[in-house]
């Protein structure tokens, strides 16, 4: 805000955005775009709408796109740092024409769903740690207390609620107002009710190798368009794709995407998971724990200065290993989720593995649940 003209910051409805930039600038001039008036407003006048405004937040910005290009002139004509400050709850960066028609005017940023570090209203250590292979002595929290984190997952909303049903009464709600509004206004979709059962779905196929054929034939749809709706949900940051990592050693890669939800709590209340359920079931909870740690690391990645890149791998003979990290130097950091109280040797296979492909790029693995640069750490170690 202090150098630049325009300001967004995007994320998932719900996940605080618009309480974070009021909060931030308390004396700018607010208009939201879930109010039909002033939507109506915008859409038919933009130029006007926004000639009208020296310095604004505006909410909800995906709703009129219309004003991206009014208020690119009204920058080009004042470059004054810190002019609007928009929000929006869908991933501007996969809409090109709002891409470009603010190219070198906006910086972006997106906020996802509380960390486990911002919940206990703590620094994000995580990566660091990793990073310098300094771990410093805690105790594991226990498994109950890990069970209901994953389930609870991110959302303010959701945290607020300590009932597993009220939990799961506002998740429905909140996936149905995506899917009856927020979907509309980013695309003209023919099936727009096969999404709740597509959300259902890739619920199940959550931390699995995407098979689009497979997904469609569910719902009578052909693959093209279960992954066309599919990007609608990533575009909306319900889902989003992992993508495989790869070197230029390594040619024996699987180049299929693994799809995630980015909120474990969400996930939990589509697949209907409950602490019970776990306990009776643990195969139930190990995706739920993958998501949330994958989201974790979304977020522990988001907080640093030094860019990081997030990847899963899988070669043809099945070795995995569930995440790597990796930053623009090439440095590797290798990820195993294990949801077992015991670590065995084998634990390690994936992460040795990927350590003699990366060599001298690799920094550390770690088995979140000793060796050399190998490391069996605790969920509570995310903070």
């Amino acid at each position: 805000m202090k150098d630049t003209p325009v300001v967004l910051i995007n994320g998932p409805r719900q996940s605080g955005k618009t309480t974070l930039v009021k909060e931030y600038s308390p004396s700018l001039s607010y208009y939201t775009l879930d109010d039909d008036n002033i939507l109506n407003a915008a859409k038919q006048d933009p130029v006007g709408f926004i000639n009208g405004i020296d310095k604004a937040i505006i909410d909800e910005i995906q709703r009129a796109p219309e004003l991206l290009r009014a208020i690119k002139l009204s920058v080009d004509q004042n470059r004054q740092p810190g002019r609007f400050l928009l929000t929006g709850s869908a991933n501007l960066l996969t809409l090109p024409k709002i891409g470009d028609s603010l190219a070198g005017r906006m910086e972006i940023l997106t906020l996802l769903p509380l960390s486990l570090a911002e919940i206990g209203r703590r620094e994000s250590l995580f990566l660091s740690y990793a990073k310098n292979q300094s771990w410093p002595q805690q105790i594991p929290s226990e498994q109950l207390e890990i069970i209901s984190r994953v389930l609870t997952g991110g959302y303010p909303e959701m945290l607020m609620r300590p009932d597993l049903a009220r939990r799961s009464a506002w998740a429905k709600s909140y996936i149905r107002a995506i899917v009856e509004r927020d979907i509309k206004d980013i695309s003209s979709i023919e099936k727009l009710v096969e999404m709740p059962r597509l959300l259902e779905v890739l619920a199940q196929q959550s931390g699995k190798l995407t098979n689009f054929t497979q997904i469609g034939g569910q719902l009578n749809l052909d693959s093209k368009t279960a992954q066309k709706y599919t990007g609608l949900l990533e575009t909306l940051f319900l889902v989003h794709q992992l993508k495989p990592w790869h070197g230029n050693a390594l040619n024996r890669i699987l180049k299929t995407p693994k799809i995630h939800f980015l909120d474990s709590g969400l996930l939990a209340s589509l697949n209907r998971v409950t602490i019970e359920s776990v306990e009776w079931n643990k195969s139930d909870f190990g995706a739920l724990l993958e998501t949330w740690v994958y989201s974790e690391l979304l977020k522990a990645t988001s907080f640093t200065e030094e860019p990081w890149n997030i990847y899963y791998y899988r070669d043809k003979d099945k070795v995995e290993v569930d995440f790597i990290l990796e930053n623009h130097a090439r440095k590797i950091i290798g990820i195993e989720v294990k949801a077992s109280h015991t670590i065995f040797n084998q634990d390690f296979r994936g992460l040795r593995k990927l350590a003699d492909l990366t060599d001298k790029n690799w920094l550390s693995g770690i088995v979140l649940y000793n060796g050399d640069k190998l490391w069996a750490i605790p969920f509570s170690m995310l903070d």
